[in-house]
């Protein structure tokens, strides 16, 4: 049984739109949506939502080297990790846009959950538009309070984690 479900609404040239599932306790990996603008509203349930902007090489701020990751992960870069907030069906949608939140991570929190996705344009690897997965480059001692936002944090770029997948569901709800 897949920890995410994706039920595809439809798809043009210029959005995409489905529904993710996600199971008690799921989570859709830190990951990014290049050059692309979303939105994510909360159907039922509740989601933890973490959101990053990517910072240019050249940015000003502390000037540290990142943190070494493991041998043979991807390439590692800069990121202001702005926000992580709760979202339930009341809260007004989560948007991103190419350098606002464009890099986020969704966990379902105290039972499943389900979000409308809308992408536009929609992913297209062939234009630059393909999902990349990323780990955060910082250790943090067992029980430890979690740093204060915003923060500048270093990430490295990994294959998607192998204990997250997605699968399909059909979508029984009117032609769009």
């Amino acid at each position: 049984v897949p920890p995410v479900s994706y039920m595809h609404i439809c798809e043009t040239e210029s959005f995409s739109m489905g529904v993710f599932l996600l199971r008690s306790g799921a989570c859709i990996p830190l990951h990014d949506h290049p050059g692309m603008n979303g939105m994510l509203k909360v159907l039922y349930g509740t989601l933890r939502i973490a959101c990053m902007d990517t910072l240019p090489a050249g940015a000003a701020g502390p000037a540290a080297a990142p943190p070494l990751p493991a041998a043979g992960s991807g390439p590692c870069l800069r990121a202001l990790f702005r926000s992580r907030q709760h979202y339930t069906p009341a809260s007004p949608p989560c948007l991103l846009s190419p350098h606002t939140d464009n890099l986020h991570q969704i966990d379902a929190v105290d039972g499943p959950a389900a979000f409308l996705d809308i992408l536009a344009p929609p992913y297209d690897p062939q234009h630059g538009r393909d999902c990349h997965y990323y780990r955060l480059l910082e250790g943090q001692p067992a029980g430890a309070e979690p740093p204060a936002l915003p923060r500048e944090v270093w990430l490295v770029e990994t294959p998607q984690a192998s204990d997250f997948w997605c699968g399909g569901e059909p979508y029984p709800g009117p032609r769009v």
